[in-house]
């Protein structure tokens, strides 16, 4: 039995700016990081392009798990703003909010980033443009440190925490337990209950015990970050600890791929455009994710469900002529289906299951009603950066979705001409799941003393900067208590 004043499980952003904050607040500390993935040199994806060409359903996603959490591989794009990327500011104000996220970056740059450039939409031409066609583009600062920097900083990260903190890997958490007497888990909150969680705390505050396979640690502080991977086994852990939770929100849709030139005068001076669409059909939310100039098309396994994204280098010669972004359609369920996670698994699975993991589509297939086919993908004008299956996508995804895809297609074409070519590639699907929001107080702690939950797997933070902003600012509540 090892016994830490700190417990961090998931070595993702969240859990890795907890673990440096703790060691530079408060060295004595003994903190240990438990982590379900690989540590970062030894996180490798089979895909090839050559031997393996699509998702092979590894039994631990190298791009998704591991030290760095699925940001590891990511674009390396942390966006400095509170108008999108999770609403940690209403939990801490958006002041604290903006300044956390700022020491984040400044980390950033000291640990190998600092010959990256850091955009901003403040006072750009292009509001104007977006906004006389219908688009919103949302303000932001944004700090592109690429999948290569991005690997560096972890890097770096990593080799200054090691010898301070003890990480172990490939060592999922099994279950969280109280400890002590009178360490009984309360009855669950009533359906809509409302006020704050700490009113209605176990008083125990006697320590937790973490399950793993190979033994058990205890810990008087435990800090939750196991990001968006994580959220079967987060939906689990609160519906034993009676942690009320309530249902969020998930977005589906695909990942465009078109020639990097129609998209230049947008990436060159902003790099990353969240733009945001309300559809005339339906008044759907339509939103543009996780821009990649020059980038490429991955895959990625979420809980052994193959979807995609993208990614983009620094390294001139790891360019590619293609700039890809993800078109999302954000749903959310009441009554009387709550699960808005399982809704977009069920489409992916039935992309998996038609496509045998990715589908591929042109866009003016999709147009015409026909699906893309080997000999269509190899005479088009752009080259799929990704090997997916060509076929249909109105076969996956629902008719209020796709029309909303579309419509925001066409849309988008108005600011950047060419969006709506033929040859402009979809693959699909894209979802980005959304853990269940946990009900926290204002420290971002549970209706348990000294456990905290933050991060993507808290369902308050959707982004790096958040996230890692969460993981500081939880690290300095404990240090300071302790």
């Amino acid at each position: 039995m090892t016994k830490y004043d700190v417990i961090i499980i998931g070595a993702g952003p969240g859990g890795i700016f907890s673990a440096y904050e703790l060691m530079k607040l408060n060295p004595n500390l003994k903190v240990g990081v438990f982590e379900s993935g690989y540590p970062l040199e030894k996180r490798h994806c089979p895909i090839d392009g050559k031997k393996i060409k699509s998702c092979i359903k590894c039994k631990t996603c190298a791009i998704m798990n591991g030290f760095g959490g699925a940001g590891a591989f990511s674009d390396g794009k942390y966006n400095i703003t509170n108008d999108f990327g999770g609403t940690l500011y209403e939990y801490i104000g958006k002041e604290e909010a903006l300044e956390l996220m700022k020491y984040v970056d400044q980390i950033n740059v000291s640990h190998g980033g600092e010959n990256t450039r850091l955009y901003s939409t403040a006072g750009s031409e292009f509001k104007k443009l977006c906004m006389q066609n219908k688009l919103n583009l949302l303000e932001a600062s944004v700090r592109h440190l690429g999948t290569d920097i991005n690997y560096v900083v972890l890097e770096k990260l990593y080799d200054e925490m090691k010898d301070h903190v003890d990480f172990h890997f490939h060592t999922p958490v099994r279950k969280i337990e109280l400890m002590g007497k009178g360490a009984a888990v309360p009855e669950p909150e009533k359906e809509g209950a409302e006020g704050d969680p700490s009113a209605n705390q176990n008083k125990s505050g006697q320590g937790f015990r973490v399950i793993y396979d190979e033994g058990q640690a205890e810990c008087d502080q435990c800090i939750v970050s196991v990001g968006r991977s994580g959220s079967k086994w987060m939906e689990t852990i609160c519906k034993e600890l009676n942690i009320p939770t309530k249902s969020n929100r998930v977005d589906i849709g695909v990942r465009v791929e078109l020639p990097a030139v129609i998209f230049s005068h947008l990436t060159d001076a902003l790099y990353e455009s969240k733009i945001t669409y309300r559809t005339e059909k339906f008044e759907d939310a339509v939103r543009t994710f996780c821009m990649n100039p020059n980038g490429i098309v991955v895959n990625e396994n979420t809980n052994g469900i193959v979807t995609v994204n993208g990614h983009s280098f620094e390294d001139p010669e790891k360019k590619t002529d293609n700039t890809n972004f993800a078109l999302l359609v954000s749903k959310h369920f009441s009554e009387p289906f709550k699960d808005s996670n399982d809704y977009g698994e069920s489409i992916a699975k039935l992309s998996n299951m038609l496509g045998g993991g990715v589908i591929v589509q042109r866009f003016g297939d999709l147009e015409r009603g026909r699906r893309s086919n080997p000999t269509r993908i190899a005479e088009c004008t752009v080259r799929p950066t990704l090997s997916a299956t060509p076929g249909d996508l109105s076969l996956v995804l629902p008719k209020r979705i796709l029309d909303g895809i579309i419509e925001m297609i066409y849309a988008l074409d108005k600011i950047a001409p060419g969006t709506a070519n033929d040859d402009t590639l979809l693959y699909g699907v894209e979802v980005k799941f959304y853990n269940m929001e946990v009900k926290l107080d204002k420290n971002l702690m549970s209706n348990y003393p000294g456990l905290y939950i933050i991060g993507d797997g808290s369902g308050v933070t959707h982004s790096l900067s958040h996230a890692s902003a969460s993981g500081v600012y939880v690290a300095r509540q404990i240090a300071g208590a302790m």
